[in-house]
């Protein structure tokens, strides 16, 4: 049978159909508002702190990872909270990859682009290796199954020291870089690249790596939403068996989207090492890898909504970006500067913003943000269709 979804009567009616033409005001402002943001994020490191800079580079790389997670959960309708597993593979794909050749720990020696497209391929394929679970379970069970790849790779992280490095130095990466330039510190006695007579130190540098790489992907999951991959998944998450009678494999569509998430995790891994500038695997099962990162990415669809691209991003900047924008926001205050068992630390009251904005969302909003951006458009349209 084939994979594709066939036409039916009623299929080709629908499409037949002519859609009410947006008003080119509308579409007109879309690009316009995503070419000023564009704009304002690459100016960005010509005017903020290092600080600001650090904590939006974080934020990136919690975007990474939750477009991949929302187009599995939002967009394939399944469950999985083994993010944690594949940014781990991804960020020790990178370094082992990329590390010289010839050392006590294993190493390729390797270009840093190769290593990075190597980390994300080495994700996407042991995604694509727990399709027989993925493509057989649903909901919680699924949930439970991919939950259980997270303490996998905490044991396997501890134990293969010639891979992750020891728990308690783990592994250096090697910078990346890619037609000469580098985005790592420059070396001694070399000029430092100026940008408008602003130095571009190895921070500024990265936020430009990780805004290419944050776009590439929201690009390409964007594409892959409107296009075939978005419209097979769309029929399996909505009814497995009218998917299969309209010509889509259950199975294969199920993988697919379990190693495409699994890829988007393995960059956001080695996203992750590149920003420390470390490889260090978790001694628990709530550190960088554990636990707690596969909640967080799931909290961060929930509240930017279940499917959207644009709210996965928005969910990284809230769950990932606050953390570290709050000490910023209150240096040198009082404020949340308490210490002891009931202290309320910056991490805490990020934690209870985000579990109130899930319970909201779940209570007076399901569709999260995205929903309400959706909203607030359509009544734009309409108003400018009346005037």
């Amino acid at each position: 049978m084939s994979e594709t979804i066939t036409d039916t009567p009623a299929a080709q009616q629908h499409r037949a159909a002519p859609r009410p033409d947006r008003p080119l005001w509308t579409v007109l402002l879309r690009w316009a508002v995503a070419l000023a943001v564009l704009l304002v994020l690459l100016y960005v490191p010509l005017i903020a702190t290092r600080p600001w800079l650090r904590t939006g580079e974080y934020a990136m790389i919690g975007a990474v990872g939750a477009i991949g997670l929302t187009l599995l959960s939002g967009q394939a309708g399944q469950l999985s909270l083994a993010h944690g597993f594949f940014l781990l593979t991804g960020g020790v794909g990178y370094v082992v990859l990329t590390a010289p050749t010839g050392r006590s720990e294993l190493g390729f020696g390797l270009p840093p682009i190769l290593g990075l497209v190597g980390a994300v391929a080495l994700s996407a394929l042991l995604g694509l290796a727990f399709a027989p679970v993925s493509g057989r379970l649903r909901g919680i069970y699924l949930g439970v199954a991919s939950l259980s790849l997270v303490f996998i790779g905490l044991y396997l992280g501890q134990s293969l020291s010639s891979l992750a490095g020891t728990t308690s130095r783990g592994r250096d990466p090697v910078p990346f870089s890619i037609f000469g330039i580098g985005f790592g510190d420059p070396e001694p006695g070399k000029p430092v690249f100026q940008l408008l007579g602003v130095p571009l130190t190895a921070t500024e540098r990265l936020w430009y790596l990780f805004l290419a790489l944050t776009v590439i992907a929201a690009v390409l999951a964007t594409a892959a939403v409107r296009g075939r991959p978005g419209r097979a998944w769309r029929a399996v998450r909505d009814n497995e068996a009218a998917a299969s009678v309209l010509g889509v494999s259950v199975v294969r569509a199920k993988a697919g989207a379990f190693a495409v998430s699994s890829g988007y995790a393995g960059l956001a891994g080695a996203m992750t090492v590149l920003w420390f500038g470390l490889l260090k695997p978790d001694e628990s099962e709530y550190g960088t890898y554990g636990i707690n990162v596969s909640i967080a990415f799931l909290a961060m669809i929930i509240v930017g909504g279940l499917g959207s691209v644009l709210g996965a991003v928005i969910g990284a900047v809230l769950v990932f970006g606050l953390p570290l924008a709050l000490p910023i926001l209150t240096s040198g205050s009082s404020l949340l500067s308490g210490t002891g068992g009931g202290a309320i630390t910056p991490i805490i009251l990020t934690q209870f913003i985000y579990g109130a904005a899930i319970i909201a969302v779940v209570m007076f909003e399901p569709g999260g943000l995205a929903a309400i951006g959706r909203r607030l458009g359509t009544l734009l349209s309409r108003r400018g269709r009346e005037g």
